[in-house]
């Protein structure tokens, strides 16, 4: 009888296995359609950036295109400027991810380990800075720039997505920083480390791979952003990637292939930041997990 109840768990195991690797199975399955529905409008964009407008007209977006057609990409390339409208998104969203990335640092130190009064309302304070919705923001926000001479200016939108991109990492660095391990900072302190020393030496340091994370969101959240850059940036040499592209819903001279191609000049900047720090981006995630 002891042998039997001993065989009887032995027995069940590869119908267990055997139920767990169809359920693999299946998510592989759901996760492969999931990417194929994410990717088909990128295809279907990628298709007709190369098609001609006749070719276009008489067979409709989802045909595959008779020849190359090249014409639409120079002219979106000429007509919207678009070497300097990528040199405005790339200075706007530097500078942003750097100096949101920094205040966002300086801010969480003086609220997770500086231990500041009132620290819970103040955390709570910059999680709703991140719910506000910026319709509600931009009336005053232009005002101010106008007052203060930075009307169509890059700088009024660096300001403003500093502050707001800020808000979101303030709160989340100060969380983690929260539950920084005394004894460094005990250990620190009895070496007769200042707060600047401690900061540069032992905090940033440890934080670094979340810090790299955040600044490569922020770049990538203020490269996408669009209504604030809108109404900030009133001259077409100052506007960037994003306000380019809706201009071309209001041309009556730009028709569909001109206008898939210059999604796909716009997208590609994008997506080389997003090949060359993915291995930073999955680094910083992974330590921020393990640490």
């Amino acid at each position: 009888m002891a042998v039997e109840t001993l065989k009887a768990p032995v027995a069940s195991r590869p119908d267990a296995r055997h139920r767990t690797g169809k359920a693999r199975w299946v998510i592989l399955a759901a996760a492969v359609l999931v990417g194929l529905l994410i990717l088909a409008p990128i295809l279907i964009m990628l298709l007709n950036a190369f098609k001609s407008p006749s070719d276009y007209s008489q067979n409709g977006p989802l045909s595959w295109p008779h020849g190359l057609y090249f014409d639409g990409l120079k002219a979106f390339w000429e007509r919207v400027n678009f070497p300097q409208k990528l040199w405005n998104s790339i200075f706007i969203s530097g500078v942003v991810a750097v100096f949101g990335t920094l205040l966002s640092l300086l801010n969480a130190y003086a609220i997770g380990i500086g231990k500041i009064k009132g620290r819970l309302w103040v955390v709570t304070l910059f999680l709703l800075a991140t719910m506000l919705p910026q319709e509600a923001l931009i009336y005053p926000l232009f005002t101010m720039a106008q007052n203060v001479g930075l009307g169509n200016s890059p700088w009024s939108v660096i300001i403003i997505f500093t502050v707001i991109q800020s808000a979101f990492g303030t709160y989340l660095l100060a969380s983690v920083l929260a539950t920084f391990p005394k004894a460094l900072l005990e250990a620190a302190a009895l070496d007769g480390a200042g707060r600047w020393t401690v900061l540069w030496k032992v905090v940033f340091p440890i934080v670094r791979p979340t810090l790299s994370v955040l600044m490569i969101f922020f770049f990538i959240w203020t490269w996408n952003e669009f209504f604030i850059p809108l109404v900030m940036l009133t001259t077409n040499d100052t506007q960037t990637i994003p306000i380019a592209l809706a201009s071309l819903q209001g041309d009556r001279m730009m028709d569909a292939p001109t206008t898939n191609a210059g999604a796909l000049i716009s997208l590609v900047p994008a997506l080389i930041f997003f090949l060359l720090f993915q291995r930073t981006l999955t680094r910083g995630v992974t330590a921020g997990s393990v640490k």
